[in-house]
């Protein structure tokens, strides 16, 4: 079998991998110049910065089974147990967000009669029937503020979306799923534990993962660097796809590589790109479905990385902070990445990383880098107490970020599926889909090299 890729991120690398650990003969392609596609890791100036995401959670056991077949599953770094506090900038200030339920009666992370609602979150009635947005979902169950302030913050952390325009059952499945089977997710949760509990005898069982936030020594492209390594000149950088056709039983590429114009023939052919690239690839053979795609939506984000000297002020206390629309300001959040993971800042330096734009506030990502790094700085003053003068900045902006699983992206996936399956040989992966995260496009790489090795 033949197969030939269409991106080299995540996705496209880890289906190669796997593939021709199968035997498959695997030919990647990628436009750009690099792999690992929104994985960046860069160093410099003595800091370490990630020019997209910044870690994983080690929820699964998929990351580290790759890692291990790679031979860097050491590698793996495991965040700093000191930077497990998280903030919330809420009504003003910086609040510690509470690690328990007993911590949260006693915190001031909302005012006293929005905790009082969110006890009543016993007796939330059940869903109505159809999709629904978070903030509609959060209000049901744990009221109006608690979804302003809470909900909207952590879905800022993943998506930078709009509550009020993801679909809950896309961003958050689990949490939909346990309303199914028991109404109130404080009861389900509990029920869920309890089934976890009796499932496993007594000292028996495979060691799970920690849930731990995590990295690799070197940064993320580690990981990267490793799969292009095993993958050697089958991953091939410069290539651009400018045709895809159906011809016999398989499929032919038209390839423009390094100024060559060439062709490709492959019995299998993987789209592992955005959806609105896959689009484009598509619209000749199947305008329908490429308009389906072209309806997943992508919030624009800037990253902002700012360093300070030693001993300019204090370590940041904990992972960072996250900033609720509500509170209109203009940063999303801040990770404080050298108490996170302390070998990304060498000799006592400091590094923020912050979050600019989304989906609410697309606009300022549209300012110049200087701009930015201003604004970042204004908003640090502001809600953090940050005065220091930087010695180290770097700004990426993503105009084309983060994908939005807004209202109707269930629907919307199955139909693309159902479109998808009409074209024998023709395949989807990628973070555009059902998981926006590193580990949920290495979960989905691997349930397709299965599909394909079939």
């Amino acid at each position: 079998m033949s197969v030939v890729i269409i991106g080299g991120g995540v996705s496209g690398l880890t289906l190669a991998h796997g593939l021709r650990a199968r035997g498959a003969e695997v030919t990647l392609l990628e436009a750009g110049a690099r792999l690992g596609g929104n994985i960046q890791t860069r160093k410099r100036e003595g800091f370490i910065t990630e020019a997209g995401p910044n870690s994983f959670v080690d929820r699964e056991p998929s990351l580290r089974e790759l890692a291990a077949s790679l031979g860097i599953e050491g590698r793996i770094r495991a965040a700093d147990p000191g930077a497990k506090r998280r903030y919330l900038y809420t009504r003003g200030k910086l609040r510690a967000l509470p690690m328990s339920p007993p911590a949260f009666l006693k915190s001031d992370i909302l005012p006293l009669g929005a905790k009082l609602r969110m006890a009543g979150e016993l007796f939330t009635r059940r869903a109505p029937e159809g999709d629904e947005s978070l903030a509609a979902f959060g209000r049901r169950h744990v009221g109006k503020v608690a979804t302003e302030v809470l909900v909207d913050a952590m879905q800022t952390g993943i998506y930078a979306g709009d509550v009020e325009a993801l679909s809950v059952g896309a961003v958050f499945p689990r949490v939909v799923e346990l309303e199914k089977k028991h109404r109130s997710l404080v009861l389900g949760m509990a029920r869920a534990r309890a089934e976890e509990r009796k499932a496993l005898p007594p000292g028996e069982g495979a060691p799970k993962p920690s849930g731990a936030v995590c990295s690799f020594d070197g940064g993320l492209e580690v990981l990267v660097e490793a799969l292009a390594r095993a993958l050697g000149p089958a991953a091939r950088t410069g290539a651009r796809v400018t045709g895809l056709r159906r011809e016999g039983t398989g499929w032919k590429l038209a390839v423009e590589e390094h100024g060559r114009q060439a062709e490709l023939e492959a019995d299998q052919v993987v789209l592992a790109v955005p959806a609105y690239v896959a689009a484009g690839l598509l619209r000749p053979l199947d305008e329908k479905l490429a308009t389906r795609m072209e309806g997943i939506a992508y919030a624009p984000i800037a990253v902002v990385h700012l360093g300070f000297a030693p001993g300019s002020m204090p370590p940041p206390d904990g992972f960072g902070f996250l900033v609720p629309t509500v509170e209109r300001r203009r940063i999303l959040g801040t990770i404080h990445a050298s108490s996170t993971f302390p070998w990304r800042a060498e000799g006592g330096r400091i590094l923020y990383t912050c979050m600019v734009g989304g989906a609410k506030r697309p606009d300022l990502v549209e300012l110049d880098e200087e701009a930015l790094v201003t604004l970042v700085r204004e908003e640090l003053r502001e809600l953090a107490g940050v005065t220091a003068e930087p010695i180290f900045s770097e700004v990426i902006q993503w105009k084309r970020g983060i994908p939005q699983y807004n209202v109707g992206h269930l629907d919307r996936v199955a139909a693309i599926d159902e479109g998808v399956a009409r074209w024998p040989g023709l395949h989807l992966t990628g973070n555009a889909y059902k998981g926006i995260g590193i580990l949920d496009c290495i979960v989905h790489a691997k349930s397709l090299v299965d599909t394909l090795a079939r």
